[in-house]
């Protein structure tokens, strides 16, 4: 039976291999109290045992929104940078950047809106290329396209709190099973609405690999697939048709996985890290499986450790 590695709500887990070899995992957790700092760090040797540092970033004015999603931090330049969503609810979400000396802050935030052009914006993915270039992957609001939806899409940083030219579209919904809600009321229409949210890249093999998850986050449906491409930028090339979700509500217990990152194990092996909810349905947490990036695609096998003793 699939076992959570943290018992705790901890949902969109991204996890950063430190230079000394440790861990550091960045969640989105239940809507804070006015006033709370967001987004718990944790930090592990072995990505199966976690100890909670809080939350490492003070809330901006409650004009920016009440809601907070997705942190992802890298570092760069001597510091480390952690890129967010915040907004409300539905509405007006948008990419903004803060900075800190330590990875487990306290970050500051910049003062910048990295996607002032979008209708909305969230699920922050910064990608260091081969060549030191960094771009910023993220889900954005597409209207005009067969199956509109949020689709994902890449900008060019031209320092880690500026971008570099204008977004270019990366993958767009293709597939009944990334239908977020039939008839959904929005931006003053109705619409069969999909959604393709949470990217991750990875370059292995010579090709990039980018994991994705698609559907409602709120249901079973939701669930994790892959595209590959040459370049960053694309274009790139959604897994083949028929092709099953790399993880998806299964048998061994997982229900609704989505929302992953990638980073490598104490034992060099590639790792996905994903949220699913718990059996009542009450509460997204952390999962860590081994992922191989194969010719024909990636797969995914059973978890790092044997069955961690969290609940579910």
């Amino acid at each position: 039976m699939s076992a959570p590695v943290y018992a705790e709500y901890f949902a969109d887990p991204f996890v950063l291999r430190a230079p000394d070899g440790s861990y550091v995992a960045y969640g989105t957790g239940r809507p804070p109290a006015a006033g709370d700092a967001v987004f718990e760090a944790l930090t592990s040797t072995d990505l199966a045992h976690w100890e909670s540092h809080g939350p490492v970033l003070p809330r901006l004015a409650d004009t920016y929104g009440d809601e907070y999603w997705a942190p992802e931090v890298v570092e760069a330049e001597g510091a480390w940078w952690l890129y967010y969503s915040v907004g409300h609810g539905i509405v007006g979400h948008h990419i903004r950047v803060a900075r800190a000396d330590h990875p487990l802050g306290p970050f500051v935030d910049r003062g910048v809106n990295l996607t002032p052009n979008e209708s909305f914006a969230i699920d922050a993915h910064p990608f260091r290329d081969q060549d030191g270039t960094w771009y910023l992957f993220y889900a954005r609001d597409v209207l005009q396209h067969p199956r509109p939806g949020t689709h994902l899409a890449v900008v060019r940083l031209a320092t880690m709190d500026s971008t570099d030219g204008s977004a270019t579209g990366v993958l767009e919904a293709n597939a009944d099973w990334q239908i977020f809600e039939r008839g959904r009321a929005i931006y003053d229409g109705t619409f069969d609405w999909h959604t393709l949210e949470g990217p991750a890249v990875i370059h292995r093999a010579g090709r990039y690999w980018m994991t994705y998850s698609g559907g409602a986050w709120t249901g079973d449906g939701y669930a994790v697939s892959w595209a590959v491409a040459d370049h960053p930028t694309g274009p790139w090339r959604h897994a083949p048709h028929g092709t099953p979700p790399l993880l998806t509500t299964d048998d061994d217990g997982l229900i609704g996985p989505g929302h992953n990152s990638l980073t490598v194990s104490p034992d060099a092996d590639d790792v996905i890290v994903f949220h699913a909810w718990d059996a009542n349905h009450d509460a997204r947490r952390m999962h860590v499986r081994r992922i191989s990036f194969e010719p024909e695609g990636p797969w995914v096998d059973g978890p790092t450790q044997g069955p961690s003793t969290a609940t579910t």
